[in-house]
């Protein structure tokens, strides 16, 4: 148990293991995993349970915090994470646990660079647009994050839970000036605009998709009837052979 109280599911673990081993009987447990900043005495309590399966564990540190990715790639590695080793460290005559940085390298396969293209380039449509749309996304979410935090100051400065600063206000001011006036008539005509032609776009995207796909299912249809129009019917044979028409030719 771990000082905090944290406690590994043994149970769970085991059964997820041998599951694995069921599936991919080559691989041993090496190790595992969490997302923090860097380790600590309560990774240290936790690392020990894992010990009965593995004589040496190996703990990857995910680091997703900005500050941490950019330390990485400083030291030369280009993922947001790293890997750990305990050992022993005697210290006044004590000795304790510890977490060694281990050094480690990425080895990709040609499936998984492929898998990897295939979705920096927006998936099946073999283009970047998604990718584009979504660091759009991604901005204007921050915007818009960053509009919150300022109106929230400003909101607490009027109330007198935040200490007025003048140079903030200042430089708040000067922003609110420099922007256009989005209530003017020449503002609300070029929104209305840019604002049909981009649902005028994806009318014609759309249009376009159902389009091709009418296309296909027409060719398919053709195909199939004319097929069906070249191949002899038995009633013909029929009537070639016995001379007259028969109840089955009637039938069809």
């Amino acid at each position: 148990m771990a000082e905090d109280g944290a406690v590994v599911d043994q149970d769970f673990l085991i059964t997820r293991r041998d599951q694995y081993k069921q599936v991919f009987p080559s691989l041993e447990f090496i190790g595992w995993y969490t997302v923090a900043e860097r380790p600590t005495a309560r990774h240290i309590a936790l690392h020990e349970q894992f010990t009965p399966y593995s004589s040496t564990p190996l703990l990857l540190v995910l680091q997703p915090s900005t500050v941490f990715a950019a330390s990485a790639d400083s030291s030369g590695q280009s993922l947001p994470l790293k890997a750990y080793e305990p050992t022993l460290e005697i210290r006044d005559r004590k000795s304790r646990s510890v977490f060694i940085e281990a050094p480690y390298s990425v080895e990709t396969g040609e499936a998984e660079r492929i898998a990897v293209d295939w979705t920096a380039k927006g998936g099946s449509g073999g283009t970047s647009l998604e990718s584009h749309l979504q660091t759009q996304r991604a901005a204007v979410k921050m915007l818009h994050d960053r509009i919150l935090l300022l109106v929230k100051y400003v909101a607490d400065v009027v109330a007198g839970d935040a200490t007025k600063d003048h140079a903030t206000l200042r430089a708040l001011s000067a922003l609110i000036a420099s922007l256009p006036a989005s209530e003017s008539t020449e503002f609300r005509e070029e929104f209305d605009t840019e604002y049909e032609d981009v649902q005028l776009t994806a009318y014609l995207a759309t249009l376009t998709k159902s389009a091709n796909l009418l296309n296909d299912l027409v060719d398919k249809h053709v195909v199939l009837t004319s097929s069906r129009d070249d191949r002899p019917s038995m009633g013909v044979r029929r009537r070639g052979m016995m001379g007259r028409p028969t109840d089955f030719d009637r039938f069809h």
